[in-house]
């Protein structure tokens, strides 16, 4: 009888069913993509009852998605502009919109014949062919880089050589593989210990272009998932914002 007990409770314990992790779904600016590694690190010797799935890409297509019902808890945009039209058009917390980081352009090339120390005025060299940048459209990395090209009176000079990534991260690829032969890239990017060491960058002065203040929100799903409350909590304390200055953001107050 005994010997039956325990093959009862095996069969039991093997057929009942697995229970479901919490789990926290982030939809993040791709200027994010190996500061998020480390944030998700620290954030689970906390919290590791939860997962957290990160989604990268630009912040423009992230609005759009989220406000045609996509699952996503917490939004991490690259600017302020999109969680704020997601806060007016009702699918995100108004209360929970945080300024996390404030961001910085760099030119950005594995050229070594390059003088970055020209400064944007670089990217007029007769032997560029291609400058990388991410799509003004809907990706406030694109938007800065634009504007300072023009800011600086050559935007309609280098216009021809101008290609597109579909994100900040995309831009960086161009370069990276040899299909730009400079971009004007979020400096978190060449911050990041796979990325540091190759080829050369240098800073674009923060008056160049409108500020890059980067912008947190909970959607209205995410209001209701106490982890992704937790997960914005987290962004906000001391731990997070040391990985965001690692990382070259700027802290705001």
């Amino acid at each position: 009888m005994a010997e039956l007990l325990i093959r009862v409770l095996f069969a039991l314990f093997i057929c009942a069913p697995a229970v479901a992790r919490a789990e926290v779904h982030v939809a993040a600016a791709s200027d994010l993509v190996y500061c998020m590694q480390e944030l998700n690190v620290e954030f689970r010797k906390a919290r590791s009852d939860v997962d957290v799935v990160v989604s990268v890409g630009s912040s423009g297509t992230f609005f759009a998605q989220i406000r045609n019902g996509a699952p996503f808890d917490l939004f991490l945009s690259a600017d302020m502009q999109f969680p704020r039209r997601l806060i007016d058009e009702g699918v995100a917390e108004k209360n929970s919109l945080t300024p996390y980081a404030i961001g910085r352009i760099v030119l950005w090339s594995t050229r070594g014949d390059l003088d970055l120390r020209r400064g944007i005025a670089v990217l007029t060299d007769k032997t560029i062919s291609r400058i990388a940048i991410a799509n003004p459209e809907h990706a406030p990395y694109g938007r800065a880089a634009k504007a300072a090209m023009e800011k600086a009176g050559i935007w309609y000079a280098v216009q021809p050589k101008v290609v597109f990534g579909e994100n900040i991260s995309q831009a960086r690829q161009f370069v990276q593989t040899g299909n730009a032969d400079i971009g004007i890239i979020a400096l978190s990017l060449v911050m990041a210990p796979v990325v540091q060491g190759i080829g050369q960058y240098a800073l674009i002065p923060e008056d160049a272009h409108p500020k890059l203040e980067q912008g947190a929100v909970l959607t209205v799903r995410g209001a209701r998932n106490p982890e992704a409350q937790a997960y914005m909590e987290f962004l906000k304390g001391l731990l997070a914002r040391s990985i965001f200055e690692k990382y070259g953001f700027v802290l705001p107050k």
